[in-house]
């Protein structure tokens, strides 16, 4: 089909004739039973628009039947918050209303002019039609058939742009809005991001342990150790898979509380006062220092310290060097665990330190 004719395939070109008619309907029944004030119903849009609900119903009409798309966020649906947004949709009521009515007058009597037209060429009298009771029949008035199809076309599809650009301009978020929509889309990003830590601090720990586990106990060809190591692998397995169970709730359940996340509480209640931020945060820094050191040093003896002091956590993790290992490297598990640290206030270093790799990290408490 001719790209000139493919809106009459769209869906919107139809649901955006149906928003003017719906407009126009009142209108028209007022214009039928009171044709000496045809003017009154404009009085209404004035006190109508200043209502701020007016304004949310509004743009939840434009989002379905002139929008395009509807994951398109171009009209607020808010109620009106400031006196400019209710002059504004005072403005669009009016705007719709006059457009509406150009839309009725055209749909009604240009398809009554494209019939009579053409009854007339086939040497019918009209009766009734403007402009063609008065005329003769003739065969020349077959030449009008087109020209009042194209202008029909053209009405449906011009006014139907025309209201919707209208709706964009005069019922889309204000800047107060979208700076809101910015504060939830920078929210949404921060939170994938969160997530995408998460998971790489749980699987990355479990899969690091598994696989050093079962080297070990292929090396050791003890079962007594194969026995331990299997044990070892099948619990951190289902620790993985609780917390990718989790994460993928929170991904399901975006509200969903972070209250049921591991937190340092976990490790013997030991630090019940610590709040809960810098707790789950403590939780996540350690775990990624255990997950490097044996990811990089192998099953090396590891010491952890957790103290609280002066109103700051402090999370010191050491572990001897592997031979020919100048350190854990500059990965994304030691980048992770500066941002963590950054984000709640405090400070992480981490680096060798007299024949260890040892982690740093100071949260402040309040």
């Amino acid at each position: 089909m001719p790209t000139v004719l493919r809106p009459l395939l769209r869906g919107v070109t139809y649901t955006r004739i149906l928003h003017l008619w719906v407009t126009a309907l009142p209108f028209s029944i007022w214009i039928f039973i009171y044709p000496t004030a045809p003017w009154a119903p404009a009085l209404v849009l004035i006190p109508l628009g200043l209502i701020p609900a007016v304004r949310r119903g509004e743009g939840i009409q434009a989002r379905l039947l002139l929008a395009s798309d509807e994951r398109e966020s171009e009209f607020s649906e808010e109620p009106s918050a400031t006196w400019r947004d209710r002059w504004r949709t005072v403005l669009w009521l009016a705007v719709r209303m006059g457009l509406a009515m150009m839309t009725t007058v055209a749909t009604t009597w240009l398809p009554v002019l494209t019939y009579g037209s053409a009854d007339m060429a086939m040497g019918h009298t009209v009766k009734g039609v403007p402009w063609l009771e008065e005329a003769s029949p003739h065969w020349a008035y077959a030449l009008l058939v087109p020209v009042f199809l194209v202008l029909l076309y053209a009405t449906m599809v011009g006014l139907g742009e025309l209201i919707t650009a209208a709706a964009r301009r005069l019922l889309g978020p204000s800047p107060a809005e979208r700076l809101a929509a910015l504060e939830v889309r920078t929210e949404q990003l921060l939170e994938r991001t969160r997530i995408a830590r998460e998971l790489h601090d749980s699987i990355g720990h479990a899969l690091t342990i598994a696989v050093v586990q079962a080297g070990a106990a292929r090396t050791a060809r003890d079962p007594a150790f194969t026995d331990r190591a299997l044990e070892a692998i099948e619990e951190t397995g289902r620790t993985a898979l609780e917390d990718l169970d989790r994460v993928l709730g929170i991904l399901r359940e975006p509200e969903r509380p972070v209250s049921s996340r591991p937190t340092l509480v976990d490790a013997d209640r030991l630090l019940e006062t610590v709040p809960g931020p810098v707790s789950r945060e403590g939780y996540r820094i350690l775990q990624e220092s255990l997950t490097n050191a044996l990811r990089h040093a192998g099953p090396v003896p590891v010491r952890a310290r957790v103290c609280v002091a002066d109103g700051t956590l402090l999370l010191e993790i050491r572990n001897p060097l592997a031979e020919g290992v100048s350190g854990p490297g500059r990965g994304s598990g030691l980048r992770g665990i500066r941002e963590r640290a950054a984000l709640l206030g405090g400070r992480a270093r981490t680096g060798p330190d007299e024949g260890d790799w040892r982690v740093r990290v100071e949260l402040p408490l309040g």
